[in-house]
């Protein structure tokens, strides 16, 4: 019999199965601008890279880079999305097909300076690390017990349709900051008034690097709890979510190693549970593996 801590861990090792023996990872190109890695290449993409030699530097040794006349960040973005758009225009990567007309900015470290921004459609491609906003939001029942909201996405959002999800979530865009991205997601998704969200607590990150057919996902979520009024009832916004549902934490925790939730974001409430002590060293025996895996660095 498969048990909830086992079931945890496959899920974890999913989101993390760059780092696993068998990935990919060995035969990917570094992406490299400014003498710093930035990303992993897939060696599919690094051959469809290699047509477009005026944007596109790729030497035996391992790295990919742009060439040496892209030196500024406007020039450097423009010559990629030239060259994703001609990508696009040919559906040569289907990955494309999701495009969203929505930069992210490209960056060693989320304290580094952009040296570029690239559509988030693309980042796969080129393993950059994107950023996220996950809101775990939260209330206490009449007896104080905590109970936590939880969204389904709508049918028709392009990945993970019809998935549970956290109360509201959303992508870093290039040059929007943390806490407007936060205030932003709460009141389009969930109807959440600015005034009740700006009093959410940034408690963690969760960072994983997972592959699939369509590149690597280098992902880092910047974590908030909000504790909302026993009240408060969120209300569908922008259309992103189809339904919200108030589960207690035996429900959430059952239904987070499910088929029925978002992996990545099964793991930001994992966080939760980890950190407001549902989850303990002492009942718990892949306590060190599961902080470890939420918590991984590209």
């Amino acid at each position: 019999m498969t048990t909830w801590s086992d079931k945890m861990l496959q899920l974890l090792r999913r989101m993390n199965n760059f780092y696993l023996p068998g990935s990919s990872r060995t035969t990917c190109f570094r992406f490299e601008l400014g003498g710093e890695q930035v990303g992993w290449v897939p060696s599919k993409v690094a051959t469809i890279l290699s047509q477009f030699p005026d944007v596109f530097t790729l030497p035996d040794g391992g790295a990919i880079t742009l060439s040496k006349n892209l030196d500024s960040h406007e020039k450097r973005s423009e010559a990629v999305d030239a060259v994703l758009q001609s990508l696009r225009s040919e559906s040569v990567l289907t990955v494309l097909k999701g495009w969203r007309d929505e930069k992210y900015d490209v960056m060693p470290r989320f304290c580094d300076p952009p040296l570029m921004c690239m559509e988030r459609s693309a980042t796969s491609l080129f393993g950059v690390k994107r950023y996220g906003v996950h809101i775990n939001g939260y209330c206490r029942d009449e007896n104080g017990e905590f109970r936590m909201w939880l969204a389904r996405r709508s049918k028709t959002k392009q990945t993970y349709p019809g998935k549970l999800d956290n109360l509201a979530a959303g992508g870093l865009a290039s040059g929007v900051s943390v806490k407007n991205t936060l205030i932003k997601e709460c009141e389009e998704e969930a109807c959440i008034p600015a005034d009740i969200a700006e009093t959410a607590h940034p408690v963690s990150t969760v960072s994983y690097t997972y592959e699939e057919d369509e590149g690597v996902f280098a992902e880092s979520q910047f974590v908030f709890d909000l504790e909302l009024p026993p009240e408060f009832q969120p209300r569908i916004g922008d259309g992103e979510v189809q339904d919200f549902y108030l589960y207690t934490m035996d429900q959430v925790r059952e239904v987070l190693v499910s088929d029925d939730f978002k992996p990545n974001c099964a793991m930001v409430v994992l966080d939760f549970l980890i950190r407001h002590g549902y989850i303990q060293p002492d009942t718990e025996p892949h306590y060190q593996e599961f902080v470890a895996g939420i918590h991984h660095t590209l």
